[in-house]
């Protein structure tokens, strides 16, 4: 398995695990009965045939991305699920515990063969990068003084738990991942005006990262026009099964949504929510 692995890029080794995973989900979709007989399991047609069309489509995911790290952090999920399920079946009526040891051996190679890939194209991907700008009704002084103080950033950051200063121009993140998790990293400063600051994530970061975000009046001296730039490299190594559906998604979505909180937060000191309003639905007739 290493020789071959070592020699496949993450891109053609997803591909080859894309077309796997549909022709399995096609098996498990149109020969459920069968495919129980096989890993010694019985009845439970139903949830196969759900299995089935779980894998059809992780396949297709996989296939119709150029860099597919979302569909392949996806199917290391979807591994862990058919584990867990045959894991189960070693306790349902009649089965075959010999052929169920068998399945789950294929399973947990599968499995291996999807993080490898995973971790693959982390490693080859190039890095990511998404400039957004906003108009804010405030000065460039204010901008930059409220976002210089960093613990400020996860009030318009969604993703970002905390930063923490620890000394000198460094500072410490903390970022939510999937399923209550989190990843970490320590940046420092390179750069510090009032008209722009730019840092760096710092060795050993669980994902590699820079900005800048630059504060410049507005034309005519009404406000101020906020330019942010992140440059990220999708994550890998001991994080990458873990958040990497989180940083596979759209950047420049992620990137203009937290500048568009940060424009409500420094002009009203909050971001505005429809949680808590009424839904609009009369409840009685008048």
């Amino acid at each position: 398995m290493n020789a071959t692995t070592n020699t496949v890029d993450g891109a053609g080794l997803a591909r080859g695990l894309g077309w796997f995973s549909i022709g399995l989900g096609a098996v498990e979709l149109f020969f459920p009965g069968q495919l129980g007989r096989m890993i010694g399991v019985y009845g439970h047609k139903k949830l196969i045939r759900c299995m089935g069309a779980r894998e059809i489509a992780a396949g297709i995911a996989v296939l119709s991305e150029m860099n597919p790290i979302g569909s392949m952090a996806g199917r290391v999920a979807g591994d862990a699920m058919d584990l867990s399920l045959l894991g189960a079946g070693m306790c349902s009526y009649g089965a075959s515990k010999g052929k169920l040891g068998g399945a789950i051996g294929a399973v947990a190679g599968v499995t291996a063969l999807d993080v490898i890939c995973l971790l693959k194209l982390g490693k080859e991907a190039d890095p990511i990068q998404t400039t957004q700008t906003v108009a804010i009704n405030k000065t460039p002084e204010e901008c930059y003084q409220f976002w210089r103080d960093f613990e400020n950033l996860p009030r318009f950051m969604e993703h970002v738990k905390s930063v923490q200063l620890t000394g000198g121009n460094r500072s410490h993140w903390v970022v939510k991942a999937p399923a209550g998790m989190s990843v970490e990293w320590d940046a420092e400063l390179v750069s510090d005006a009032p008209e722009r600051i730019e840092w760096r994530s710092l060795p050993g970061a669980d994902v590699d990262n820079a900005g800048s975000v630059e504060f410049k009046r507005a034309p005519a001296g009404h406000g101020t026009i906020v330019k942010a730039s992140i440059t990220y490299k999708p994550p890998a190594g001991q994080v990458g099964t873990a958040v990497a559906t989180i940083f596979a998604r759209e950047p420049g979505m992620q990137a203009k949504s937290d500048l568009r909180r940060f424009k409500a937060v420094i002009e009203t000191g909050e971001v505005p929510t429809i949680k808590g309003q009424s839904s609009g639905r009369m409840f009685s007739r008048t």
